[in-house]
């Protein structure tokens, strides 16, 4: 089998931002250099090998569809206080796409579990549910304290070296290696990687800086940066290349060497004298994707997000069965005055904060105050519809991009003005990087970059 997963880059030096791009047949064909390295040298694991040339895209609804399993593979993705939320959705979310029957286990006393961002996760079922069921995959998200409320938990414990020894797959990625699996003794005679804060952690021998690491049933890796190449690195191991291939462009990742790149127009500075105030609207059927990476790095970022549910009660129900609390609900914020609003995407999600009157009247006075907001995926024809792109240029999902009057299709985040869109899910992170920089400096946006183990330009 050749491996799926170096096909996507995750780092790419020649672009200031941005890792991924789309492979959907609606834009122009691309180049390719050379892939980041996956390596595996202990094993013949689908992701060790050398990556082809990718084949032509299958026809999907790059939005919705989710791949075709015969026999549905079980996977569990535990979290506590402290996840990294990004890792956890990531996780949940790309395995969900490939046809995984996804369980999200609380190692808490409760179910809603406030992630290292402060994003508000609600788990499936407590992991004393999980305890006799047998999965086909343990997937174990990072973040402090998150890792380490991971490994004080025994029932998870149990249940995991039970996978090691029955020789069924199980992963971990950021700090759980080293934090979690370690005491554990699960890393015996593996070949590991983990965040870089914590690599020391682990034998010198036996320790590799590759963004994703193969060594027999485990597969590890080093961030929040890293995984969607962790997510469809494992999506291959369980389904194999063709349902990773499509998982990988469904989720508009960039094909290995391709040039993504940011554009701006009618540039201007967006600095602000105090510390920034965001708006996220989330509705059901928003993408989570979209809506945690937004909340984490903006966090990270030391920007003040307000998470505003538009439905009756703060939590929804995302796109792909996460289920997020919200700050509060839109109406508490219709008096409130916010330096940015940013609409995540989602078909559903999108048509639903569309409907939102209290949501139009913040737009709109947001647009005539001449202060920023944007969106990403689908929603950036929400703004069309009320009227607020009018002629500036946007981008957006590629489903949706003609919805656009001036759409830009070779662009993974488009700024113009005071306005700034992106096409989706995997272009999250860099369209979030660039509202950092636009509002900070590039000094900062790097910063929180190599957090999150995301390579950054230097300049």
């Amino acid at each position: 089998m050749k491996s799926i997963s170096p096909l996507f880059s995750v780092f790419t030096a020649k672009s200031p931002i941005f890792y991924f791009s789309p492979i959907s047949q609606r834009l122009s064909s691309v180049k390719f250099a050379a892939p980041p390295k996956i390596n595996s040298p202990d094993t013949k694991k689908p992701c060790s090998k050398s990556a082809k040339t990718l084949s032509a895209a299958p026809t999907i609804d790059p939005m919705t569809t989710t791949a075709a399993s015969a026999s549905p593979k079980k996977v569990l993705v535990p979290i506590g206080f402290g996840t990294e939320e990004m890792e956890a959705v990531i996780l949940a979310d790309v395995l969900r796409r490939a046809g995984a029957e996804v369980t999200v286990a609380s190692v808490e006393q409760q179910l809603e579990v406030e992630a290292y961002g402060g994003t508000r996760l609600v788990a499936d079922t407590f992991i004393s549910t999980c305890s006799t069921e047998i999965f086909n995959l343990v997937a174990l998200p990072g973040g402090m304290p998150g890792s380490a409320r991971l490994r004080d938990c025994e029932v998870l414990q149990k249940i995991t070296s039970r996978q090691a020894e029955e020789k069924r797959l199980y992963g971990a990625i950021c700090a759980a290696p080293a934090v979690t699996l370690l005491p554990w003794g699960l890393l015996k005679r593996k070949q590991t990687t983990c965040h870089p804060a914590f690599i020391d952690k682990i034998s010198s021998f036996r320790a590799v800086k590759t963004n994703t690491q193969v060594s027999g049933e485990l597969t590890t890796s080093r961030g929040p940066g890293t995984s969607f190449e962790f997510a469809i690195c494992l999506v291959e191991q369980l389904f194999g290349e063709p349902v990773a291939r499509e998982i990988g462009e469904l989720l508009l990742m960039n094909p290995a060497g391709d040039d993504p790149k940011r554009q701006e127009f009618n540039e201007v500075r967006w600095s602000l004298d105090h510390t920034p105030q965001v708006l996220i609207p989330i509705a059901n059927g928003s993408e989570e994707i979209e809506v945690v990476t937004l909340i984490d790095i903006l966090r990270r970022a030391k920007v003040n997000v307000v998470v505003a549910s538009v439905e009756k009660s703060a939590q929804v129900l995302a796109s792909s069965g996460t289920k997020i609390v919200a700050d509060k609900l839109i109406n508490a914020t219709s008096d409130s005055i916010f330096d940015l609003i940013i609409l995540p995407g989602g078909t559903a999600g999108a048509e639903r904060l569309h409907k939102s009157k209290i949501l139009k009247k913040l737009l709109k006075e947001q647009e005539s105050a001449g202060r920023i907001f944007g969106a990403i995926c689908s929603s950036p024809a929400v703004l069309q519809k009320q009227g607020l792109i009018k002629d500036r240029k946007a981008t957006a999902h590629p489903a949706v991009l003609d919805k656009l009057k001036d759409g830009v299709n070779d662009a993974q985040v488009v700024i113009d003005g005071k306005l700034i869109t992106s096409q989706g899910l995997a272009t999250a992170i860099q369209f979030a990087l660039a509202i950092v920089s636009k509002l900070f400096g590039h000094a900062r946006a790097r910063s929180v970059a190599e957090g999150l183990v995301y390579q950054y330009p230097r300049s």
